[in-house]
């Protein structure tokens, strides 16, 4: 069981940020952060999520035309956005990441389940993301004040990824946080049957 200090630093106490430092994210961080990534749960190991870490000047001003106003000084002000995408066909992948049985039948032709499938699975994906980062202590920033359209025609056309949701990484300049948001109690969003 995770002691009380690590729920704080992945979950309890950890903030969203908006505002970054200078100090760079290394390729070995994000490496390690895929580490922790590959290894959640996904229906059928399906691991349709696709990641691209925008750091270049050329890829953020890629990026900063998919941006709603507000987001574009946190975006370019992070050392690393990713973009967390999926694959509409990740399916084809399935004898490698689900041999004991084909399931590819489940999803041939069938384009719909299969990008209900890829989203709700690189979702969950994303969400370890986020957590990974928090616990080799980087700070984040998801975002989803952009247009996907943008993103797919700069970064995925031709391709069979759509993007899902950002997320700025880096460590944070914690005078840029505001005060908490509120949060519901148990009793109003939890019931049993």
């Amino acid at each position: 069981m995770l002691d009380q200090d690590s729920l704080d630093l992945i979950l309890t106490r950890a903030r969203s940020h908006y505002a970054w430092t200078d100090k760079p994210v290394s390729e070995e961080q994000l490496r390690r952060i895929h580490d922790i990534v590959k290894m959640g749960s996904t229906s059928m190991n399906s691991c349709p999520a696709r990641f691209v870490y925008v750091r270049s000047k050329e890829g953020k001003e890629k990026l900063a035309k998919s941006l709603k106003p507000a987001n574009v000084a946190k975006m370019a002000g992070a050392p690393v956005t990713a973009i967390i995408a999926y694959d509409t066909e990740f399916w084809r992948e399935l004898p490698k990441l689900f041999p004991h049985e084909d399931r590819r039948p489940l999803f041939a032709g069938k384009l719909e389940h299969s990008e209900s499938t890829a989203f709700r699975n690189s979702t969950l994906q994303g969400a370890y993301f986020m957590i990974a980062a928090r616990a080799i202590g980087l700070d984040i920033g998801a975002m989803s004040g952009f247009s996907n359209a943008i993103v797919d025609e700069e970064f995925f056309k031709g391709t069979t990824l759509k993007s899902n949701f950002l997320c700025n990484l880096g460590y944070a300049d914690e005078k840029a946080l505001f005060q908490r948001l509120p949060r519901f109690e148990f009793e109003d969003i939890f019931t049993f049957a």
